[in-house]
């Protein structure tokens, strides 16, 4: 397989604006539309005893096991936040096998709990692709210490010639890690490679600012995508990115 069709969300623990309404059954219809290999998920809610008490239209079981139902088959949870009614954090979805997994804790300071969750994942030809999913800090000063752990951590982790994909909400509105990445890891945003610029996702409603992000190494890009719209608009404050790689070497599938 020489395609790949990949999505990032942060989907706001499943609910609307201002907590309003549990979207996660839209949500996971809009995702399914996209036809995505593989889903990076972030403020996935994996467990909430009280939403589950008080809502019929909660579902029962971690949220992105519910996302992921019978497209994506395979799938992995970080737990990034505890509290007492239960835990949220990042996941990655897939349709192909994830062969290993693990979750870093990249939390700045003890107020923002924010993960680095690492798949490697089989491709139906054999190829494996290193998958990072992550979730950055609200601060300059604690965004650039979890760049450079997630600098140190590919570069301890994933062999120079892999296949290589990090995405996910990295509060970077003023663009400071697409430069360190590219210079560190050769890696480059996809929208910055197909249309020019990084993606605006948020607010989702009228995206201004460059919040979330899907960097690449290893592949071409043929295609990306914000989406908005009435659609998605009601799901989430985030708007969700979509993008189709072809993997450099490889014929069209």
């Amino acid at each position: 397989m020489s395609t790949l069709t990949i999505a990032t969300y942060n989907i706001h623990k499943g609910f609307s604006h201002f907590n309003r309404r549990v979207v996660l059954h839209g949500l996971r219809e809009r995702l399914r539309e996209l036809g995505a290999d593989i889903v990076f998920l972030q403020e996935v809610q994996g467990e909430h005893s009280g939403h589950s008490r008080r809502r019929d239209d909660y579902p029962d079981g971690a949220q992105h096991e519910f996302i992921a139902d019978s497209v994506w088959p395979h799938h992995a949870y970080g737990k990034n936040a505890v509290y007492q009614a239960g835990h949220h954090g990042n996941a990655i979805l897939s349709r192909f096998p994830i062969v290993q997994s693990q979750n870093r804790n990249v939390s700045a300071h003890r107020f923002e709990s924010r993960g680095l969750l690492h798949c490697e994942i089989e491709l139906a030809d054999g190829q494996r692709v290193h998958c990072l999913c992550a979730h950055f800090g609200l601060f300059a000063r604690g965004r650039r210490d979890q760049t450079q752990t997630l600098i140190d951590h590919v570069r301890d982790t994933v062999p120079p010639d892999a296949p290589l994909i990090v995405a996910g909400d990295f509060n970077d509105w003023r663009n400071q890690m697409s430069a360190t990445l590219a210079r560190e890891l050769g890696m480059h945003d996809v929208f910055q490679l197909h249309a020019g610029a990084p993606a605006r996702s948020f607010p989702a409603r009228l995206p201004l600012l460059r919040l979330d992000r899907i960097y690449v190494r290893g592949f071409a890009v043929t295609h990306s995508e914000v989406h908005t719209g009435d659609a998605w608009q009601r799901l989430s404050d985030h708007a969700a990115l979509s993008a189709r790689l072809m993997r450099h070497g490889g014929d069209d599938a």
